[in-house]
């Protein structure tokens, strides 16, 4: 599959580190030409008990690991690495199978994708969590007080009630992105934009995914939540009351 270059990278994020760790000798061709060719360095491990050591060593930016690997399966890997590795990692699922999109995020995946793999989409996102590493304005870290939520964005840290939380990395941009317009409806289009670089396909179930988590950490009501609620056709607000 011949894919043609969207644009290069900037200078000012020269050569982001990718491994690959994806089985299927195609697909890793076609992703580590496509992105060598718009400004990534990508390796590529096609063996799941190798890759783990190869992660933790390689300092890469950001690991796309696929589930199905010989030796040791993505959410092993995921669940082994986590703790450790502070970089982005992105899943590639099967057929978009929500139950692994859950599991995969439940273990701490930053973001995942549908097989498929949709180049020019994949760059899209990946660009969108690399540009989540470059410091803001000093104004936008400075922390939100919403009721008894507390959010740090400079240390990327959150507690509830004076208990810190324990946020993934896609969670805490997610509960950020919803702290800095408490009381306001944030549609799925804005979310989509600000974590994914791209806007929302009508199909994509990670934003409602995460928001289920969240809600899960926040102690919140599934049914009639309380903290983080649905607009209906819209988005999601979080609410400025304690």
């Amino acid at each position: 599959m011949e894919v043609s270059p969207v644009m290069s990278m900037s200078q000012e994020n020269p050569s982001p580190r990718i491994i690959l760790v994806e089985d299927d000798h195609e697909l890793a061709s076609m992703v580590h030409d496509f992105l060598s060719q718009n400004g990534f360095h990508v390796d590529i491990e096609a063996n799941g008990l190798q890759a783990q050591g190869r992660i933790l060593a390689g300092n890469y930016d950001i690991v796309i690991l696929d589930l199905n690997l010989p030796g040791l399966d993505g959410f092993s890997i995921c669940k082994a690495i986590r703790g450790l590795y502070h970089g982005v990692i992105f899943m590639l699922t099967a057929r978009g199978e929500e139950l692994d999109e859950v599991i995969g995020l439940d273990l701490g995946a930053d973001d995942y994708m549908a097989k498929p793999v949709r180049p020019r989409a994949l760059l899209a996102r990946l660009r969108a969590h690399l540009r989540k590493g470059v410091s803001e304005e000093p104004s936008k870290n400075q922390p939100l007080v919403v009721g008894d939520l507390l959010i740090d964005p400079t240390r990327r840290w959150a507690e509830l009630d004076g208990k810190t939380l324990d946020l993934t990395t896609a969670e805490f941009d997610l509960l950020k992105i919803l702290a800095e317009h408490a009381g306001q409806t944030v549609s799925r289009d804005e979310i989509s934009q600000i974590i994914h670089g791209m806007k929302y396909d009508g199909v994509d179930r990670s934003i409602d995914l995460r928001i289920s988590r969240l809600r899960k950490k926040l102690g919140d009501d599934p049914v009639k939540p309380r903290r983080i609620k649905s607009i209906r056709g819209t988005g999601y607000q979080l609410s400025a009351e304690p």
